[in-house]
């Protein structure tokens, strides 16, 4: 089969034909200033942009569209950029997670309503990356996406920072009474130093490690970093390869394959990656027709090592694990449990994508016969306080703690946990297990990052680093200790979360797969009698239509709407 025909475009209904309406729509795109030589039989590329002035992640995403459209000019195309929601990890409240439903309808809905025949998407910051794709596979066009690349390295006297991982040490630090404020201040010019999104494996970096791993990127793009010349370079290079994806008609849906995403978790898993990964490419397959499971998380970790030696599990950084070879010399480690005869973007298969890749410094990638851990750095839990699975990253918790039975101390919400956590009243030791409730999808709502809870001052003062912590949350990829995430169903809708008193005992066994409240059946099945539903968080507008469409955390947190499967006719162009 040969290339698309200029009237096979699917830009053509708009542009092609004799009628009233491609007359006008020649008419106005002679209005934006392109002559008809310039478009016309042309593949329409669609650049989505995450750009914004509030998001430092993407601050310099305004310069790789550029990119981007010198290469798709290059190879025949026609490059038109479209802004969408920027969803900035740091600025937007309660979460950014409320909002990725929002980008990845938008998404979906800009790249089905206009002329548009392939889509070259920029993003990176956390919850950006699967809003595009999602959005994407949804529509089902040709599709190559621009990862925003990791920022450069912190540095404080003589010391080399990680985002996030050392905010969150230095703040326990001060909280301590360890460091001051004077310190607090050069720690806040030293953290994040460039464009671009966290270098540490947070969620940022994992998840477009997961996008690369799909195979919707060009290779070795998703540890660039942001301001290296390279990653301008690799902006260009997928706008080039667009255009011949769009002449062969290889649309997404022939790329995220259930052994597509079976590769990304397992690439999540050997990243010591973060917990946020599961509840995305839960969202993310489901979009694509393929229904993932915690099962399938936990099946993978059982097979697959930690090899990447970077913060917060291990010690490196982004620009390291760069230079030691990134993604594909990871993915060359694990082609026992890889599908390589898939094909991605680039190549006939996964196979020939990965032919020569190897690593280049042995500590920050590890070869499999000497692996950070045996197993994937992260666990799914069960029992009768997650009946539906919670999550942990035990590679980032004390290993003391990954088995402990200690009392409960409850929070309803976080800023009750806030305002008290520090009262010596509490009576808080370093054996008691913090639940927080109220925090997930529709209890916080859009179940924001809370699943860190902070350690008492009296305890850090101690030098207690490290507690047992469960919640219905999520938590920063960044973030580091024996947090139990994700529990389902959250308390807000009833879930077991929602039964547990201060003084309960609870056991949590990673090893075992474990989360074990000790409380009698007929105890519990009293208090669910006795237990109220919350009031509805939102009252109005965008926050009700999320709050009655969501999914639980183990589905991934979809709009029930949008996950479902279901034909959306082509607009009428004529």
């Amino acid at each position: 089969m040969g290339p698309l025909r200029p009237e096979e475009l699917r830009s053509h209904a708009w542009y092609g034909t004799d009628g009233l309406r491609s007359f006008s729509h020649r008419a106005r795109t002679r209005q934006l200033g392109y002559l008809p030589e310039e478009h016309l039989g042309k593949p329409v590329i669609a650049i989505l942009n995450t750009w914004s002035d509030i998001n430092p992640c993407h601050q310099h995403l305004r310069d790789r569209a550029q990119a981007v459209k010198r290469g798709v000019w290059q190879a025949g195309g026609f490059p038109l950029e479209f802004p969408v929601s920027t969803l900035s990890e740091t600025f937007q409240k309660p979460t950014p997670m409320l909002y990725r439903n929002l980008l990845a309808l938008e998404t979906e809905e800009l790249l089905r309503s206009y002329p548009v025949d392939g889509a070259v998407l920029l993003g990176g910051c956390d919850k950006t990356t699967p809003a595009l794709l999602m959005g994407a596979a949804s529509v089902d066009l040709p599709t190559v996406f621009v990862p925003a690349g990791p920022m450069l390295p912190g540095h404080w006297r003589g010391e080399v920072l990680g985002s996030g991982t050392d905010m969150w040490k230095y703040w326990d630090d001060h909280r301590a009474g360890l460091i001051g404020d004077c310190e607090l201040g050069e720690l806040e010019s030293g953290l994040a130093r460039s464009p671009g999104h966290c270098m540490t494996m947070g969620t940022a970096s994992t998840l477009t490690a997961a996008a690369e791993t799909l195979g919707v990127t060009v290779p070795g793009a998703s540890a660039i970093p942001a301001v290296d010349s390279g990653h301008d370079r690799m902006a260009a290079a997928s706008g080039l390869r667009i255009v011949p994806l769009v002449e062969q008609d290889l649309r997404l849906s022939q790329i995220l394959t259930r052994e597509a995403y079976e590769d990304a978790v397992a690439a999540v898993l050997a990243l010591g990656g973060s917990t946020n990964a599961v509840i995305h490419l839960t969202a993310m397959a489901g979009r694509s027709g393929v229904r993932l499971a915690l099962d399938d998380f936990d099946r993978i970790a059982r097979t697959v090592p930690v090899l990447a030696n970077v913060r917060p599990g291990g010690r490196y950084l982004m620009e390291d694990f760069y230079f030691a070879g990134g993604l594909p010399a990871v993915l060359a480690e694990l082609t026992d449990v890889l599908h390589l005869d898939r094909p991605t973007v680039c190549h006939t298969s996964l196979r020939r994508q990965l032919a020569g890749a190897t690593a280049h410094d042995r500590e920050v990638i590890r070869p499999r016969d000497r692996p950070l851990a045996d197993e994937g750095g992260v666990a799914v839990l069960r029992g009768n306080l997650c009946p539906d699975g919670a999550v942990i990253k035990h590679i980032a918790a004390e290993p003391r703690l990954l088995r402990h039975t200690g009392p409960a101390v409850v929070f309803d919400d976080y800023r009750t946990l806030q305002r008290t956590i520090d009262d010596p009243a509490l009576g808080i030791t370093a054996d008691h297990v913090l639940v927080l409730r109220g925090s997930g999808p529709k209890g916080g709502p859009g179940m924001p990052e809370y699943g860190m809870l902070p350690i008492p001052a009296h305890l850090l003062e101690q030098g207690v680093r490290d507690m047992v912590r469960i919640s219905d949350a999520r938590m920063s990829g960044t973030s580091y200790g024996t947090c139990v995430l994700h529990v389902a169903p959250e308390s807000h809708v009833g879930g077991p979360l929602a039964l547990v008193r201060t003084g309960d005992t609870i056991t949590l066994d990673v090893p075992a797969r474990s989360l074990h409240l000790h409380v009698e059946d007929e105890e519990l099945a009293a208090r669910r009698a006795a237990w109220t539903a919350p009031a509805a968080r939102q009252g109005r507008g965008y926050g009700v239509l999320y709050d009655e469409h969501v999914t639980q955390a183990d589905a991934g947190c979809d709009f029930t709407f949008l996950a479902r499967p279901g034909e959306v006719p082509e607009p009428y162009a004529g």
